[in-house]
């Protein structure tokens, strides 16, 4: 019985060890694929971060956290849905690549948009 159980210790800790170091590769390949998505879809009102429409409103973390958008739900609602003078891509865009664009804004948000100024 004492076997048994370090088998399956044995068995699930690799197994989890496998889980979580896939996280990581699939976190990185949205990351990426968020930023072809940002660069054909979002950069032209959003180079760098900045808002070319509204200046004052542009994607640096300083901005989004004085409007309660840093995190990935609200982004993702905002690309979804639109707001203001930007537009919805929803229809344009599927839920998954909205992902991965709200993923890419809010990790270049927090690393300062390469401190593009």
């Amino acid at each position: 019985m004492c076997q048994m159980m370090k088998f399956l210790l044995t068995f699930l800790t690799m197994l989890n060890l496998f889980y979580f170091s896939s996280i990581s590769t699939t976190l990185a390949a949205n990351i990426e694929e968020g930023e072809k998505i940002f660069n054909a879809n979002c950069a032209a009102c959003h180079a760098g971060g900045n808002n070319v429409i509204m200046p004052s409103k542009t994607l640096k973390i300083e901005d989004l956290d004085s409007y309660g958008m840093s995190n990935i739900t609200a982004i993702t609602t905002q690309v979804t849905n639109g707001k203001n003078a930007m537009p919805s891509f929803q229809g344009r865009l599927n839920s998954e690549e909205i992902d991965n664009v709200a993923n890419y804004v809010l990790s270049q948000s927090k690393a300062g948009w390469g401190d593009e100024d």
